[in-house]
């Protein structure tokens, strides 16, 4: 397995093409990329730590070695609660995403539905898949997972889209392999990944064969564009020293849109082309473990940095022993616990599937109430996180002001409590990064948007036997 050294080291053979601001970057250079680059680098790091190796490491039948759990299958439930303490602890180190995350999730998704793709047509896509999967094993490469089309005007099927380029399709096959057009928004570090993995946003129906494909391809690939995200935190990091930020090393979740002009893939990373039929079934096997993983366990891990920082902030001023701020404090560890128990009862609850494959996913009824509690969750953990750390979160000065000596000694005398102002203002600007930032639709809409949730709920839960319980003891016919 690699150290974080050497993936650094890695990347410097890439040569993705990468716009930032209007303006095309290298991702070796700017300081927002950069951000994803030294998470990717911890994440590899995290898997050397003896304390940490039962959650970031695994056993792997393929090449017969440990290798990251980023890149494995799960192959029983202990693999699955595995992966979901893998999701909060990298949450609670990085503060950020773990950018192996969704590719992490859509290889186990595409395990299962390639195995059942074999079996049913015939077509060697399983035996692609583990060529694949070993070739990522073996050089323990970073993946990422691109999903989210861009979809277009939403109330027409992607045939009938002006533009049909806003779902990712195939324009040309040949026995050499296909040729692709599209592209994939929101795609969490792309940019710093080795390799992405494509799977369909969506169920296709008889007809939308050219939408239904799944392949991977190396980063900075011919044809490959990627058009990064810009946030007023962006271009405070473009000019601020990084120790002045709300969280220095790794940022803010970063994400690119990547655009596929004609893009060649060979039919060895071809994984799935035209068979409709089993675009439901990728799509919606990838959002059971992700749900359970993105959703119920790493924003346990970011809401344990909140509290613990909510608590430092109550401690700084004093208020640490007030009742209702205790009160605030315990609805905070309240709802981020429930969240991580729907995520283990996803993970316990989990199954083979399909049976015979060696493939265990996450049970979908726990897997979306996690997501659905965290949706909901989140916002309540950071209106209190907001509520006790005060107004300063986002009246505050700069730190830099410090270094003034006119106006540092100003800023001294006025924001010293039990800490110095230093430390003050430094936990307000690692607040203001949760509270005041990105991470609150990002959680809304991070592994589909909680009305998916409420469709897929209502669609799996039994409602007939619940009604036959109900007739049952009221004495009804």
């Amino acid at each position: 397995m690699k150290t974080g050294a050497e993936y650094v080291n890695s990347l410097k053979d890439l040569k993705p093409r990468i716009f930032l601001g209007g303006r095309q970057v290298d991702l070796l250079e700017n300081p927002t990329t950069m951000t994803v680059v030294r998470a990717n680098a911890k994440v590899y790091d995290l898997a050397h730590e003896p304390e940490f190796a039962d959650v970031m490491t695994a056993d792997s039948p393929y090449i017969g070695r440990k290798v990251n759990r980023n890149l494995h299958i799960a192959r029983n439930t202990g693999d699955l609660e595995r992966r979901a303490d893998m999701a909060i602890l990298t949450a609670q180190k990085l503060g950020t995403c773990n950018y192996r995350c969704v590719g992490a999730d859509v290889l186990n998704a595409l395990a299962s539905v390639t195995w059942e793709l074999e079996r049913d047509t015939g077509t060697p896509y399983h035996q692609r898949f583990v060529k694949y999967l070993t070739y990522l094993q073996e050089n323990d490469l970073a993946v990422s997972g691109a999903v989210t089309d861009a979809k277009g005007d939403r109330s027409k099927r992607p045939p009938q889209q002006e533009e049909p380029d806003v779902h990712v399709r195939v324009v040309d096959r040949t026995s050499e392999g296909i040729v692709v057009r599209g592209a994939k928004v929101s795609q969490s570090g792309a940019i710093a990944a080795h390799e992405t993995v494509v799977i369909p946003g969506m169920a296709m129906r008889p007809g939308e064969e050219d939408f239904a494909v799944a392949f991977a391809f190396p980063n900075g690939a011919p044809g490959v564009t990627y058009v990064c995200q810009y946030s007023p935190f962006t271009a405070e990091r473009e000019v601020m020293p990084e120790k002045y930020l709300g969280n220095p090393l790794y940022g803010v979740r970063e994400t690119s849109m990547i655009v596929f002009d004609n893009v060649f893939v060979p039919w060895e990373r071809v994984f799935l082309c035209g068979e409709v039929r089993h675009t439901g079934t990728l799509i919606s096997r990838f959002a059971k473990i992700h749900r359970m993983n993105c959703g119920g366990a790493c924003k346990v891990g970011f809401a344990d940095l909140v509290i613990g920082a909510a608590q430092l902030a109550a401690e700084y001023t004093g208020v640490d022993k007030v009742p209702h701020i205790v009160d605030k404090i315990t609805e905070m560890i309240c709802l981020s616990e429930t969240c991580h128990a729907c995520a283990i009862a996803a993970a316990v609850k989990g199954r083979e599937e399909p049976p015979g494959s060696g493939v265990y996913l996450p049970d979908d009824v726990f897997g979306n109430v996690a997501k659905l509690n965290v949706a909901h969750g989140f916002w309540e953990i950071m209106k209190w996180a907001g509520d006790i750390a005060g107004g300063l979160v986002v009246t505050m000065p700069s730190e830099k002001e410090l270094e003034n000596p006119e106006s540092g000694p100003l800023v001294r005398k006025f924001f010293g409590t039990a800490v110095v102002a230093e430390k003050r203002l430094r936990l307000a600007k690692f607040l203001q990064n949760w509270t005041a930032g990105l991470h609150g639709p990002g959680t809304w809409h991070g592994a589909g948007s909680p009305q998916a949730q409420r469709m897929a709920l209502y669609r799996l839960t039994d409602l007939e036997a619940k009604k036959r319980l109900a007739r049952e003891l009221a004495g009804l016919e």
